[in-house]
């Protein structure tokens, strides 16, 4: 699913230059909601900086505060040992009118709300007039009990490792590096790898709900986001206020279809860009009259780096896998159409730095070389939530449907099967259960050309939601998301739903009005492994 392959490249994907940690000292007391099934008082104080788990960077504006809530490590003993939850918010501005909190989930599994949230605020400043923004790291990530693997050296070896071994040599290599990673994540956070799974994430969503004082939850989620949703609409459906789903998770797919319908997503906006390329001319600088030409040098680049890689950044090398990272972390978003094109440009040439600050977006890594704890998350929450444990030899014969649905992404995909095949917990389910008979509406916008998280998916949330639940909005749009793409009437739908509470047309459809001018606050996933 696309939660297996692209994670929260936040720096490159929305340009946060402001993300915040979390302080219990100082700040307002909130009281509790009547039914606090266990919920804490919040106290809000001021935000620190984030932590490096969380990405690092400065402290948001003064008027953002931040707290923490502490919940049951295991729901099935809530008496016993809690974690703590990171929480954000900036206040409505017109609280004469303020309509209660709007929670954001910006998806991965693994990007931290804390960091997001505050950079991508302006794209929400219409819903702010009347909603408190909230956002949190859900357990296991940044500031809320965060998951740890290897330590940043050894993560720089790990990313740059061959993640599609054609040797017998390569696959040991290979097979080895994952059982290294797993590893490192049992004896580091051993303790919480049972409980950071979806289910558990949406109990939290309610105690967040609750320590809010809302009586509803009203729910803004994005990409593994809109699965997260899922899961709490189906287990607390008369909780559910206005919601919407954007970048929606199909639920219907196995962690197998979920990754196969993304290598055809990649491909499908891979293909959009080289056409657009096509298109412009003389103005394009890869070489190639046709999109397959295009698509048939990117090939050919990716088996040439994967003999010879070439100058990355410092000392590290662009191999074939930091360059397909870097190509994937560029579809995201039509913003980042043209650096894809600068990138694979000077790649041809012979330099790698910029298709490598890209991969390295998308892995957590900043320019320091420290790591956010977005690539371990992402691994351990997917890991708890899908059965799926597959063998080398089951991967192999799976390898020939991967690459006849992508040719360049088809391999990495394939291969990232093998993500949880050692992993020490085991996996909840097949597929999530999303039914919410007697839930509120919700809004599921589908986006015909993103790449991570394929259009048919929306449609699929809306039928598993039930009867008089899902209500699909169609984007014929590019990039991860629709929202956040600037098209006028996506933004106005949603904001009519989430401010009037005006349910858009059933299969209403959405054109493309101008260009977009934000990138996608979606936080992508890692390619492979």
């Amino acid at each position: 699913m696309s939660r297996n392959v692209l994670r929260a490249a936040v720096a490159v994907v929305v340009a946060v230059g402001l993300a915040g940690g979390c302080s219990d000292s100082g700040g307002e007391q909130k009281t509790r909601a009547g039914g606090t099934e266990g919920a804490e008082p919040l106290k809000w104080g001021e935000c620190e900086a984030p932590t490096p788990a969380e990405g690092g960077g400065q402290a948001p504006p003064k008027d953002w505060q931040c707290a923490t809530l502490h919940v049951p490590l295991d729901y099935a003993k809530p008496e016993g040992d809690t974690i703590p939850l990171a929480l954000i918010r900036a206040k409505a501005r017109d609280k004469d009118k303020r309509l209660g909190s709007l929670v954001f989930n910006f998806g991965g599994p693994g990007g931290s709300g804390i960091s997001t949230l505050p950079g991508a605020a302006k794209e929400y400043e219409a819903l702010r007039e009347r909603y408190d923004l909230v956002s949190f790291d859900p357990r296991g990530v940044g500031g809320s009990a965060p998951v740890r693997c290897e330590d940043n050296k050894q993560l720089d070896a790990y990313y740059a490792q061959d993640n599609t071994p054609a040797s017998a040599q390569q696959e040991k290599t290979f097979v080895d590096g994952i059982k290294q990673y797993q590893k490192a994540c049992e004896t580091n956070s051993g303790k919480v790898l049972p409980h950071v799974g979806t289910e558990n994430a949406a109990r939290d969503l309610d105690r967040i709900r609750q320590a809010l004082g809302d009586e509803k939850l009203n729910y803004f989620g994005i990409s593994y986001g809109t699965e997260l949703g899922g899961v709490y609409a189906h287990l607390f459906p008369k909780n559910v206020g206005r919601a919407v789903f954007d970048a929606v998770v199909d639920p219907t797919k196995t962690s197998e279809e979920g990754a196969l319908g993304q290598a055809k997503g990649f491909q499908l906006a891979l293909g959009n860009w080289a056409q657009d390329c096509v298109n412009r001319g003389d103005d394009c600088r890869i070489q190639g009259s046709t999109a397959k030409e295009i698509e048939d040098n990117i090939i050919k680049l990716q088996k040439e780096l994967a003999a010879h890689p070439i100058p990355g950044i410092g000392d590290r090398k662009l191999t074939e896998s930091a360059a397909t990272n870097g190509i994937a972390q560029a579809l995201y978003s039509k913003e980042l159409w043209p650096l894809l094109e600068q990138g694979l440009d000077e790649a041809e040439g012979g330099q790698g730095q910029l298709l490598m600050a890209l991969s390295d977006a998308l892995n957590g890594r900043d320019q320091n070389g420290n790591y956010s704890n977005i690539g371990a998350a992402n691994t351990a929450i997917n890991c708890a939530d899908f059965k799926d444990r597959y063998t080398l030899a089951q991967t192999k014969a799976k390898l020939p449907a991967f690459r006849a649905a992508s040719p360049v992404f088809g391999d990495f995909l394939g291969w990232a099967l093998m993500s949880c095949t050692d992993w020490p917990v085991p996996g909840a389910w097949e597929t999530p259960d999303v039914s919410a008979p007697g839930s509120a509406p919700i809004l599921v916008i589908g986006n015909t050309g993103d790449p991570a998280t394929p259009y048919e998916g929306a449609r699929n949330m809306v039928e598993r939601l039930g009867p008089g639940v899902g209500v699909e909005l169609t984007y014929k749009g590019e990039g991860h998301g629709a929202y956040n793409s600037g098209d006028a009437c996506v933004q106005a739908a949603v904001n009519s739903y989430l401010l009037d509470g005006k349910v858009p047309g059933a299969n209403t459809v959405c054109t493309p009005t101008k260009t977009p001018s934000v990138a996608p606050s979606a936080p992508p996933e890692p390619l492979g492994v």
